[in-house]
Protein backbone atom coordinates (compact mmCIF):
# COMPACT_ATOMS: atom_id res chain seq x y z
CA UNK A 1 0.00 0.00 0.00
CA UNK A 2 1.77 3.54 -1.09
CA UNK A 3 2.10 6.57 1.83
CA UNK A 4 -1.36 8.37 2.19
CA UNK A 5 0.36 11.57 1.62
CA UNK A 6 1.53 9.54 -2.51
CA UNK A 7 -2.08 8.73 -2.96
CA UNK A 8 -3.71 11.56 -3.07
CA UNK A 9 -0.94 12.88 -5.36
CA UNK A 10 -1.54 10.11 -7.70
CA UNK A 11 -5.56 11.21 -7.37
CA UNK A 12 -4.40 14.92 -8.22
CA UNK A 13 -1.91 14.00 -10.66
CA UNK A 14 -1.04 16.62 -13.31
CA UNK A 15 -3.98 17.07 -16.14
CA UNK A 16 -1.13 18.60 -18.04
CA UNK A 17 0.75 15.46 -18.19
CA UNK A 18 -2.41 13.65 -18.53
CA UNK A 19 -3.56 15.95 -21.25
CA UNK A 20 -0.68 15.32 -22.73
CA UNK A 21 -0.47 11.28 -22.97
CA UNK A 22 -3.95 11.78 -24.21
CA UNK A 23 -2.63 13.49 -27.03
CA UNK A 24 -0.81 10.77 -27.62
CA UNK A 25 -3.13 8.13 -27.95
CA UNK A 26 -5.12 10.05 -30.13
CA UNK A 27 -2.54 10.76 -32.73
CA UNK A 28 -2.35 6.66 -33.04
CA UNK A 29 -6.07 7.03 -33.46
CA UNK A 30 -6.39 10.15 -35.64
CA UNK A 31 -2.97 10.41 -37.20
CA UNK A 32 -0.54 13.26 -35.41
CA UNK A 33 -1.37 15.66 -38.31
CA UNK A 34 -4.61 15.70 -37.02
CA UNK A 35 -4.30 16.09 -33.32
CA UNK A 36 -3.45 19.77 -32.14
CA UNK A 37 -1.58 19.52 -28.64
CA UNK A 38 -1.25 22.65 -26.98
CA UNK A 39 -0.91 20.92 -23.76
CA UNK A 40 2.85 21.11 -22.57
CA UNK A 41 5.39 23.51 -22.89
CA UNK A 42 7.37 21.08 -24.98
CA UNK A 43 9.71 23.35 -26.86
CA UNK A 44 9.06 22.78 -31.06
CA UNK A 45 12.12 24.58 -31.83
CA UNK A 46 15.36 23.40 -32.31
CA UNK A 47 18.39 23.85 -29.95
CA UNK A 48 20.81 26.28 -31.02
CA UNK A 49 23.51 24.57 -33.26
CA UNK A 50 26.07 25.62 -30.96
CA UNK A 51 24.77 23.15 -28.25
CA UNK A 52 25.71 20.43 -30.98
CA UNK A 53 29.02 21.37 -31.63
CA UNK A 54 29.99 22.03 -27.62
CA UNK A 55 28.76 18.26 -26.86
CA UNK A 56 31.02 16.92 -29.85
CA UNK A 57 33.81 19.27 -28.97
CA UNK A 58 33.70 18.20 -25.24
CA UNK A 59 33.28 13.98 -26.25
CA UNK A 60 37.06 14.80 -27.90
CA UNK A 61 38.68 17.40 -25.92
CA UNK A 62 38.29 15.29 -22.37
CA UNK A 63 38.85 11.93 -20.93
CA UNK A 64 35.67 9.73 -20.15
CA UNK A 65 35.55 10.06 -16.42
CA UNK A 66 36.15 14.38 -16.72
CA UNK A 67 32.78 14.68 -18.65
CA UNK A 68 30.71 11.33 -16.75
CA UNK A 69 32.34 11.66 -12.79
CA UNK A 70 31.33 13.42 -10.07
CA UNK A 71 31.83 16.32 -9.29
CA UNK A 72 31.29 19.12 -6.06
CA UNK A 73 27.56 19.05 -5.26
CA UNK A 74 27.61 22.76 -6.69
CA UNK A 75 28.79 21.49 -10.47
CA UNK A 76 31.74 22.22 -11.87
CA UNK A 77 33.74 25.09 -10.79
CA UNK A 78 34.41 26.62 -14.02
CA UNK A 79 30.76 26.14 -15.40
CA UNK A 80 29.96 28.27 -12.17
CA UNK A 81 32.62 30.69 -13.11
CA UNK A 82 31.32 31.19 -16.42
CA UNK A 83 27.53 31.57 -15.02
CA UNK A 84 28.54 34.24 -12.84
CA UNK A 85 30.74 36.41 -15.26
CA UNK A 86 27.35 35.74 -17.95
CA UNK A 87 24.74 36.82 -15.66
CA UNK A 88 27.18 39.90 -14.37
CA UNK A 89 27.46 41.26 -17.44
CA UNK A 90 23.82 41.05 -18.27
CA UNK A 91 23.24 42.54 -15.30
CA UNK A 92 25.85 44.68 -13.93
CA UNK A 93 26.01 42.19 -10.77
CA UNK A 94 28.88 40.96 -8.81
CA UNK A 95 28.68 37.53 -8.65
CA UNK A 96 30.99 34.91 -8.39
CA UNK A 97 31.04 31.14 -8.92
CA UNK A 98 30.26 30.96 -4.58
CA UNK A 99 26.42 32.22 -5.81
CA UNK A 100 25.83 29.78 -7.71
CA UNK A 101 24.51 26.35 -7.23
CA UNK A 102 24.16 23.88 -10.57
CA UNK A 103 20.60 21.96 -10.30
CA UNK A 104 18.60 19.14 -12.01
CA UNK A 105 16.38 21.87 -14.06
CA UNK A 106 14.24 24.62 -12.55
CA UNK A 107 12.60 21.99 -10.70
CA UNK A 108 15.23 20.70 -8.80
CA UNK A 109 16.60 24.24 -8.05
CA UNK A 110 13.48 24.81 -6.51
CA UNK A 111 12.77 21.29 -4.37
CA UNK A 112 16.61 22.17 -3.57
CA UNK A 113 15.74 26.43 -2.16
CA UNK A 114 12.67 25.09 -0.49
CA UNK A 115 14.28 22.18 1.39
CA UNK A 116 16.80 24.71 2.72
CA UNK A 117 14.18 27.02 3.95
CA UNK A 118 11.13 25.15 4.97
CA UNK A 119 9.75 24.11 8.68
CA UNK A 120 6.82 22.27 8.78
CA UNK A 121 4.18 24.74 8.74
CA UNK A 122 5.85 27.63 7.39
CA UNK A 123 3.98 29.40 4.66
CA UNK A 124 5.09 30.09 0.73
CA UNK A 125 3.01 32.59 -1.15
CA UNK A 126 2.09 32.66 -4.70
CA UNK A 127 0.11 34.55 -7.59
CA UNK A 128 -2.76 32.67 -9.27
CA UNK A 129 -2.47 31.94 -12.02
CA UNK A 130 0.61 29.77 -10.74
CA UNK A 131 2.34 26.70 -11.98
CA UNK A 132 0.84 23.34 -10.53
CA UNK A 133 3.62 22.12 -9.44
CA UNK A 134 4.61 24.67 -6.69
CA UNK A 135 2.06 23.14 -4.66
CA UNK A 136 3.60 19.46 -4.64
CA UNK A 137 7.05 21.15 -4.44
CA UNK A 138 5.92 23.16 -0.93
CA UNK A 139 3.98 20.35 0.30
CA UNK A 140 7.45 17.81 0.04
CA UNK A 141 8.36 19.78 2.43
CA UNK A 142 5.43 19.90 4.90
CA UNK A 143 5.25 23.98 3.77
CA UNK A 144 1.84 25.46 3.68
CA UNK A 145 1.34 27.11 -0.32
CA UNK A 146 -0.66 30.34 0.30
CA UNK A 147 -2.28 31.49 -3.04
CA UNK A 148 -3.19 35.13 -3.72
CA UNK A 149 -6.04 35.20 -5.99
CA UNK A 150 -5.70 36.46 -9.78
CA UNK A 151 -5.96 40.13 -10.79
CA UNK A 152 -7.49 39.19 -14.70
CA UNK A 153 -7.78 42.66 -15.55
CA UNK A 154 -4.11 42.45 -16.24
CA UNK A 155 -2.80 39.71 -14.32
CA UNK A 156 0.05 41.57 -12.91
CA UNK A 157 -0.12 40.64 -9.13
CA UNK A 158 -2.84 41.31 -7.03
CA UNK A 159 -0.94 43.55 -4.38
CA UNK A 160 -2.96 44.82 -1.91
CA UNK A 161 -4.50 41.05 -1.34
CA UNK A 162 -0.94 39.54 -0.90
CA UNK A 163 0.16 42.51 1.62
CA UNK A 164 -2.75 41.27 3.57
CA UNK A 165 -1.48 36.81 3.44
CA UNK A 166 2.37 37.62 4.73
CA UNK A 167 2.24 36.50 8.13
CA UNK A 168 5.12 35.97 10.80
CA UNK A 169 4.66 32.01 9.12
CA UNK A 170 5.72 33.69 5.79
CA UNK A 171 9.28 31.89 4.53
CA UNK A 172 9.00 33.00 1.05
CA UNK A 173 7.30 33.95 -2.28
CA UNK A 174 7.27 32.07 -5.26
CA UNK A 175 7.24 34.12 -8.21
CA UNK A 176 7.50 33.43 -12.21
CA UNK A 177 7.85 36.22 -14.66
CA UNK A 178 7.64 35.85 -17.79
CA UNK A 179 4.91 33.84 -16.45
CA UNK A 180 3.34 30.41 -16.69
CA UNK A 181 0.52 30.05 -17.80
CA UNK A 182 -0.03 33.66 -18.83
CA UNK A 183 3.16 34.98 -20.70
CA UNK A 184 2.59 38.45 -18.53
CA UNK A 185 5.95 39.87 -17.66
CA UNK A 186 6.01 40.93 -13.78
CA UNK A 187 6.92 45.30 -14.53
CA UNK A 188 9.35 46.91 -12.48
CA UNK A 189 6.66 49.14 -10.54
CA UNK A 190 5.26 45.92 -9.68
CA UNK A 191 8.73 44.29 -8.20
CA UNK A 192 9.85 47.23 -6.67
CA UNK A 193 6.09 47.26 -4.61
CA UNK A 194 6.20 43.67 -3.57
CA UNK A 195 9.86 44.13 -2.58
CA UNK A 196 8.52 47.29 -0.02
CA UNK A 197 6.01 45.18 1.12
CA UNK A 198 8.58 42.48 1.95
CA UNK A 199 10.62 44.68 3.88
CA UNK A 200 8.04 46.15 6.05
CA UNK A 201 6.89 42.80 6.71
CA UNK A 202 10.29 41.64 7.56
CA UNK A 203 10.73 44.13 9.58
CA UNK A 204 7.27 44.70 11.00
CA UNK A 205 7.69 40.47 12.08
CA UNK A 206 11.30 40.03 12.93
CA UNK A 207 11.59 37.27 10.25
CA UNK A 208 13.43 36.64 6.88
CA UNK A 209 11.29 36.25 4.18
CA UNK A 210 12.55 35.11 0.55
CA UNK A 211 11.34 35.60 -2.70
CA UNK A 212 12.30 32.58 -5.21
CA UNK A 213 12.21 33.89 -8.62
CA UNK A 214 11.18 31.01 -10.69
CA UNK A 215 12.68 32.08 -14.52
CA UNK A 216 12.83 29.29 -17.23
CA UNK A 217 11.56 31.67 -19.61
CA UNK A 218 13.56 35.01 -18.68
CA UNK A 219 15.09 34.81 -22.29
CA UNK A 220 11.63 34.41 -24.46
CA UNK A 221 10.76 38.18 -23.68
CA UNK A 222 8.79 39.68 -27.42
CA UNK A 223 8.58 43.63 -28.80
CA UNK A 224 12.20 44.32 -26.68
CA UNK A 225 10.14 43.70 -23.52
CA UNK A 226 12.25 44.03 -20.26
CA UNK A 227 12.25 41.45 -17.88
CA UNK A 228 13.59 42.69 -13.77
CA UNK A 229 15.60 40.82 -12.13
CA UNK A 230 14.77 40.33 -8.73
CA UNK A 231 18.37 40.76 -7.01
CA UNK A 232 18.50 44.05 -7.98
CA UNK A 233 15.36 45.21 -6.09
CA UNK A 234 15.43 42.80 -3.22
CA UNK A 235 18.39 41.32 -1.06
CA UNK A 236 16.88 37.98 0.16
CA UNK A 237 16.17 36.97 -3.47
CA UNK A 238 16.94 33.49 -5.12
CA UNK A 239 16.64 33.03 -8.56
CA UNK A 240 16.08 29.71 -9.98
CA UNK A 241 16.89 29.62 -13.83
CA UNK A 242 16.43 26.53 -16.74
CA UNK A 243 18.22 25.90 -19.92
CA UNK A 244 14.72 23.86 -20.63
CA UNK A 245 13.64 26.97 -22.83
CA UNK A 246 16.44 29.35 -23.77
CA UNK A 247 18.25 26.16 -25.07
CA UNK A 248 15.45 23.72 -25.94
CA UNK A 249 17.00 21.48 -23.66
CA UNK A 250 13.98 20.28 -21.29
CA UNK A 251 15.05 16.46 -21.37
CA UNK A 252 18.50 17.41 -20.35
CA UNK A 253 17.33 19.02 -17.03
CA UNK A 254 20.11 21.37 -16.19
CA UNK A 255 19.86 24.98 -14.54
CA UNK A 256 21.34 26.65 -11.98
CA UNK A 257 20.05 28.99 -8.46
CA UNK A 258 21.38 31.97 -7.64
CA UNK A 259 21.76 33.28 -4.00
CA UNK A 260 23.50 36.70 -3.14
CA UNK A 261 25.80 37.26 -0.87
CA UNK A 262 23.49 39.61 0.71
CA UNK A 263 20.71 37.24 0.99
CA UNK A 264 20.22 37.07 4.86
CA UNK A 265 21.92 33.58 6.27
CA UNK A 266 23.94 33.80 2.92
CA UNK A 267 26.12 31.08 3.94
CA UNK A 268 24.13 28.39 5.61
CA UNK A 269 21.63 28.88 2.60
CA UNK A 270 24.41 27.87 0.38
CA UNK A 271 25.61 24.97 3.00
CA UNK A 272 21.93 23.85 3.08
CA UNK A 273 21.68 23.74 -0.69
CA UNK A 274 24.51 21.77 -1.43
CA UNK A 275 23.47 19.47 1.36
CA UNK A 276 19.78 19.21 -0.43
CA UNK A 277 21.51 18.71 -3.22
CA UNK A 278 22.66 15.18 -2.25
CA UNK A 279 20.01 14.43 0.28
CA UNK A 280 17.15 14.80 -2.36
CA UNK A 281 18.87 12.22 -4.36
CA UNK A 282 20.49 14.79 -7.38
CA UNK A 283 23.84 14.60 -5.77
CA UNK A 284 24.78 16.65 -8.69
CA UNK A 285 23.43 17.96 -11.96
CA UNK A 286 24.17 16.37 -15.21
CA UNK A 287 28.04 16.45 -15.80
CA UNK A 288 28.37 16.54 -19.57
CA UNK A 289 25.58 19.18 -20.07
CA UNK A 290 27.21 21.78 -17.14
CA UNK A 291 30.27 21.56 -19.40
CA UNK A 292 27.86 21.95 -22.47
CA UNK A 293 25.86 25.01 -21.47
CA UNK A 294 29.14 26.68 -20.42
CA UNK A 295 30.15 27.28 -23.93
CA UNK A 296 26.43 28.31 -25.24
CA UNK A 297 25.86 30.72 -22.76
CA UNK A 298 25.68 33.54 -25.47
CA UNK A 299 23.43 31.35 -27.80
CA UNK A 300 20.22 31.74 -28.20
CA UNK A 301 16.93 29.85 -29.72
CA UNK A 302 15.05 31.38 -32.64
CA UNK A 303 12.88 33.57 -30.75
CA UNK A 304 11.40 34.93 -33.90
CA UNK A 305 9.87 31.45 -34.74
CA UNK A 306 7.71 31.47 -31.20
CA UNK A 307 6.74 35.00 -32.05
CA UNK A 308 5.23 34.16 -35.35
CA UNK A 309 3.48 31.69 -33.58
CA UNK A 310 2.00 34.05 -30.74
CA UNK A 311 1.06 36.85 -33.49
CA UNK A 312 -0.99 34.19 -35.72
CA UNK A 313 -2.66 32.58 -32.63
CA UNK A 314 -3.36 35.95 -30.66
CA UNK A 315 -4.94 37.64 -33.72
CA UNK A 316 -6.48 34.16 -34.90
CA UNK A 317 -8.81 33.66 -31.55
CA UNK A 318 -9.26 37.41 -30.92
CA UNK A 319 -10.81 37.46 -34.42
CA UNK A 320 -13.29 34.88 -33.65
CA UNK A 321 -13.88 36.25 -30.30
CA UNK A 322 -12.05 34.81 -27.87
CA UNK A 323 -10.76 37.40 -25.13
CA UNK A 324 -6.95 37.08 -24.63
CA UNK A 325 -4.04 39.42 -22.85
CA UNK A 326 -1.40 39.44 -25.64
CA UNK A 327 1.62 37.39 -24.19
CA UNK A 328 4.93 39.91 -23.67
CA UNK A 329 6.97 36.46 -23.01
CA UNK A 330 7.09 32.83 -22.75
CA UNK A 331 5.16 30.84 -25.23
CA UNK A 332 1.78 30.16 -23.73
CA UNK A 333 -1.23 32.23 -23.86
CA UNK A 334 -4.32 32.47 -21.21
CA UNK A 335 -7.74 32.72 -22.91
CA UNK A 336 -11.03 33.11 -21.43
CA UNK A 337 -13.24 30.38 -21.68
CA UNK A 338 -16.44 31.09 -24.17
CA UNK A 339 -18.50 29.49 -21.09
CA UNK A 340 -17.93 29.73 -17.52
CA UNK A 341 -16.69 26.20 -17.49
CA UNK A 342 -13.73 26.12 -18.80
CA UNK A 343 -13.42 22.40 -17.79
CA UNK A 344 -16.24 21.36 -20.19
CA UNK A 345 -15.15 23.64 -22.81
CA UNK A 346 -11.60 21.77 -22.86
CA UNK A 347 -13.41 18.98 -22.80
CA UNK A 348 -15.97 20.04 -26.16
CA UNK A 349 -12.48 21.06 -27.95
CA UNK A 350 -11.17 17.42 -27.20
CA UNK A 351 -14.13 16.73 -29.58
CA UNK A 352 -12.44 18.67 -32.78
CA UNK A 353 -8.58 17.02 -31.59
CA UNK A 354 -7.93 20.35 -29.45
CA UNK A 355 -5.89 19.72 -26.21
CA UNK A 356 -5.22 22.40 -23.80
CA UNK A 357 -5.67 23.09 -20.13
CA UNK A 358 -8.28 24.61 -17.59
CA UNK A 359 -7.33 27.25 -15.61
CA UNK A 360 -8.56 25.48 -12.60
CA UNK A 361 -5.36 23.65 -12.37
CA UNK A 362 -3.23 26.74 -12.26
CA UNK A 363 -5.53 28.63 -9.58
CA UNK A 364 -7.48 30.17 -11.91
CA UNK A 365 -10.80 29.14 -13.15
CA UNK A 366 -12.43 30.75 -15.98
CA UNK A 367 -9.30 30.47 -18.50
CA UNK A 368 -7.61 28.00 -20.53
CA UNK A 369 -3.70 27.73 -21.15
CA UNK A 370 -2.90 27.14 -24.80
CA UNK A 371 1.22 26.41 -25.15
CA UNK A 372 1.93 27.52 -28.59
CA UNK A 373 5.28 26.21 -28.46
CA UNK A 374 4.41 23.94 -31.65
CA UNK A 375 4.85 23.78 -35.48
CA UNK A 376 3.55 27.06 -37.27
CA UNK A 377 1.33 24.63 -38.99
CA UNK A 378 -0.36 23.09 -35.83
CA UNK A 379 -1.50 26.59 -35.30
CA UNK A 380 -3.11 26.85 -38.88
CA UNK A 381 -4.57 23.53 -39.03
CA UNK A 382 -6.18 24.06 -35.45
CA UNK A 383 -7.70 27.55 -36.14
CA UNK A 384 -10.54 26.32 -38.25
CA UNK A 385 -11.56 23.85 -35.04
CA UNK A 386 -11.04 26.90 -32.61
CA UNK A 387 -13.43 29.59 -34.87
CA UNK A 388 -16.19 26.55 -34.94
CA UNK A 389 -15.85 25.58 -31.39
CA UNK A 390 -16.95 28.98 -30.55
CA UNK A 391 -19.51 29.78 -33.13
CA UNK A 392 -21.60 26.33 -31.91
CA UNK A 393 -21.47 28.11 -28.30
CA UNK A 394 -22.50 30.97 -29.68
Amino acid sequence: MIATKMQVQVENSSVIRAMFEEGKRLAAIHGAENVFDFSLGNPNVEAPPEVKLAIIDILNEYEAMDIHGYMNNSGYEEVRDAIADSINKKFATSFTQNNIIMTVGAAGGLNVILKTLLNPGDEVITFAPYFGEYRNYVSNYDGVLVVVSPKTTDFQPNLAEFKDKVTPRTKAVIICSPNNPTGVIYSEDTIIKLADILRAKQKEFSTDIYIISDEPYRELAYDDAKVPYLPQYYDNAVVGYSFSKSLSLPGERIGYLVIPDQASDFENLISGANIATRILGFVNAPSLFQRVIARCLDAKVDLEAYNRNRELLYYGLTSFGYQCAKPEGAFYMFVKSPIADEVEFCRLAKQKNILIVPGSSFGCPGYVRIAYCVAYKTIERALPGFKALIEELK
